[in-house]
């Protein structure tokens, strides 16, 4: 079992995927709305894992994997995509990136994620 934090600015994203995580086992510690949010909650709570969205308001997900990554180095960060995020896709491997999950979510693939990564 993860403890996983969940960054999304989308509430039907985060609650598909806490719903698939609680589902298999893992406990949900917290959730963060956009990456500035991230980051302190990540502070706060240091989870096993974190999934985080790439496109957010205030911060993006690319910008809080890099100052989660400072703070720990050993950091967990699966990041969230949507179809056609490739460039991003690159930058997020190049700042530490531990996996990616491509919306629409597949329970199936999310959990084999997690329990590589973990």
């Amino acid at each position: 079992m993860a403890k996983i934090l969940i960054v999304d600015d989308s509430i039907t994203s985060r609650k598909i995927l806490k719903n698939i995580l609680i589902e298999n086992g893992h406990e949900v510690i917290g959730e963060a709305i956009n990456g500035k949010d991230a980051v302190s909650k990540f502070k706060e709570l240091q989870p096993d894992i974190t999934t985080m969205d790439i496109t957010m308001p205030v911060m993006d997900g690319l910008e809080a994997l890099r100052e989660i990554r400072e703070i720990d180095k050993d950091a967990k960060v699966i990041m969230v995509t949507a179809a056609g995020q490739k460039s991003k896709m690159v930058d997020a491997l190049k700042y530490g990136a531990a996996e990616f999950l491509t919306k629409p979510f597949e329970a199936e693939q999310i959990i084999e994620i997690i329990n590589r990564v973990h």
